[in-house]
């Protein structure tokens, strides 16, 4: 009798080990796909944020452009800096009225695609 309550003992005690490595090992799975997941993310925005980059940097030159051109066709400089920089806000603020929720919703539901991918 002594000996099968040692074996019972060695099961449990050999279950109780397996049972630790397989919590063990599927944390450890967990952090992976979390990783994968993240990277996934990360390294398909970078590239998108690239371009946004430099078609900012363009702008930023197109604008400074139209705005000196303005300025001589006005007579001063400053006019045509005043005149782009209204254009800008007259567009910042459609934007932000009309289409804040949209463009939110947009880069919400691209990144839960991304991640679920």
């Amino acid at each position: 009798m002594p000996e099968t309550m040692k074996n019972i003992v060695d099961s449990i005690e050999s279950l109780k080990k397996n049972a630790t490595d397989y919590g063990k090992t599927s944390l450890n799975l967990i952090k992976l796909k979390a990783i994968n997941k993240t990277s996934d993310v990360i390294s398909s925005l970078i590239p998108r944020l690239i371009v946004l980059l430099i078609l900012t940097i363009f702008l930023l030159f197109l604008s400074l452009g139209v705005a000196l051109y303005l300025g001589e066709i006005l007579e001063n400089i400053i006019y045509g800096f005043f005149v782009v920089a209204a254009f800008y806000g007259i567009i910042g603020l459609i934007v932000h009225l009309f289409m804040h929720n949209r463009i939110k919703r947009g880069i919400f539901d691209y990144i839960i695609k991304l991640a679920l991918k």
